[in-house]
C-alpha cells in the first residue's frame, strides 16, 4: 500500500493550494493480510436468514441431497464480489483505457481475464467491474447468483476461485463473522456451485492461446463447440 499511495495527488493542480510535504503510514489492521472490508457485523446482510438450509440429512429430502447455498458460502462469495468489484474500479481509476500488460504487475483485475479483453476501455472494464456487484446484490437479496452473460460468467468463476482459496487458507470473512453463521456439511462446496451457478465453463476457452478466435460466434472453433458470441463487446 505504501508503494501506491500518493497523498500529494490529494490536492489538485491549480486548486488554489501548494503541497510542501506530506506523510503517510499504513496501518496493517489485524495483521493477516486482510483488507478492513467493514468487520462490524452489522453491515453486513443477515446471510443466516436470507439463506435458510434443511439439516434434516434423509435421503429422500431434496434440499438435502441437491445444492443449498448455505450462510457461510453465501457470505464468502458475497465478500469476494466486493472485493473483486473493488480490485476492478482500482483498475480503472488507475489506468483508464490503458491496455492491460502481462509485464506490469500492479493490475489488480483485469490481468485475470482473457487476453482478448485487455485492449478494451475504461467504460468496457466499469461494466464488467458492475457484474460484481450485480452477483453480490442477489446475494445480499437472498437469490441465487447464477450468471446471466459472459461478465457474470467471468466474475463468478474469479468469484469461485478466490472463495474457494479464502475458505481454504481463512482470510476473505473473520472468523468471528463467520462464526455468527450456523455451520453446515455443505459450506464451500464449490464444485457444486459451479455446476449449478453457472451453465457452463465455456468462457474458460478464451485462456487458451490455442483457441484464438473462438469467441468469434463465426469461427469453426466456436461453432463446434456451440459456445456463442464471446467477443468482449458481447
Amino acid at each position: 500500500m505504501d508503494w501506491i499511495i500518493d497523498p500529494d495527488s490529494i490536492v489538485e493542480t491549480g486548486a488554489g493550494a501548494e503541497v510542501t510535504g506530506s506523510t503517510v503510514t499504513v496501518d496493517d489492521g489485524d495483521g493477516d493480510g486482510r483488507e478492513d472490508r467493514g468487520s462490524d457485523v452489522s453491515t453486513l446482510p443477515d446471510f443466516a436468514a436470507l439463506f435458510p438450509v434443511c439439516q434434516c440429512g434423509t435421503e429422500d429430502c431434496d434440499a438435502c441431497t441437491g445444492f443449498q447455498m448455505t450462510p457461510r458460502s453465501a457470505v464468502m462469495l458475497w465478500s469476494m464480489a466486493q472485493l473483486h468489484s473493488d480490485h476492478a474500479y482500482t483498475d480503472v481509476l488507475q489506468f483508464g483505457d490503458t491496455p492491460v500488460s502481462s509485464k506490469d504487475n500492479t493490475w489488480m483485475a483485469f490481468a485475470d481475464y482473457p487476453r482478448i479483453t485487455w485492449s478494451q476501455d475504461a467504460v468496457w472494464r466499469r461494466q464488467a467491474a458492475r457484474a460484481f456487484d450485480d452477483l453480490a446484490a442477489d446475494l445480499a437479496g437472498g437469490r441465487l447468483p447464477l450468471a446471466t452473460c459472459p461478465a457474470e460468467e467471468m466474475s463468478m468463476h474469479l468469484m469461485l476461485r478466490s472463495a474457494q482459496a479464502a475458505a481454504a487458507d481463512g482470510w476473505g470473512v473473520p472468523a468471528e463473522e463467520l462464526a455468527l453463521l450456523p455451520d453446515h456439511h455443505a459450506d464451500y462446496d464449490w464444485d457444486l456451485a459451479v455446476d449449478v451457478l453457472l451453465q457452463d465453463e465455456d468462457i474458460l476457452h478464451l485462456f487458451n492461446e490455442q483457441l484464438d478466435g473462438i469467441e468469434d460466434p463465426e469461427s469453426q472453433e466456436n461453432q463446434r463447440f456451440r459456445i456463442g458470441d464471446y467477443r468482449p463487446e458481447a
